[in-house]
């Protein structure tokens, strides 16, 4: 259960980045917070304390399977999960970095101000 609340934490802390931080960078690092945590909570669903490999082999039989083998789709969305954030936090990167070469800040009061 602790697990589930440092979890709960560490998207609270994302969020408040995103949410009150002025400066890109800092948005960006709070998605990527709450990216995280995300992953942690769907590899977290996906465990089973004594688990065995989701992989049949001559040793195990199909019920001991069923009953103490881990569920591979949280592990698999995960991995896809990283590989869209990857392609996301570039994005936002390269955003970023356009709008300080013709804004010269980060600082998303003062890009809205210059904006109008």
């Amino acid at each position: 259960m602790i697990l589930y609340i440092l979890i709960l934490i560490l998207f609270f802390v994302g969020l408040y980045g995103v949410l009150v931080k002025k400066n890109l960078i800092k948005v960006i690092i709070g998605i990527v917070i709450m990216s995280h945590s995300i992953n942690l909570l769907l590899i977290l669903l996906g465990y089973r304390k004594g688990g065995i490999a989701p992989i049949l082999t001559e040793g195990i039989s199909l019920q001991e399977f069923v009953e103490k083998g881990v569920d591979p789709l949280p592990q698999a969305l995960v991995l896809t999960s990283i590989v869209v954030d990857l392609a996301m936090v570039a994005f936002l990167a390269a955003l970023a970095i356009r709008l300080y070469e013709k804004y010269g800040t980060f600082d998303t009061d003062e890009i809205r101000r210059l904006k109008e």
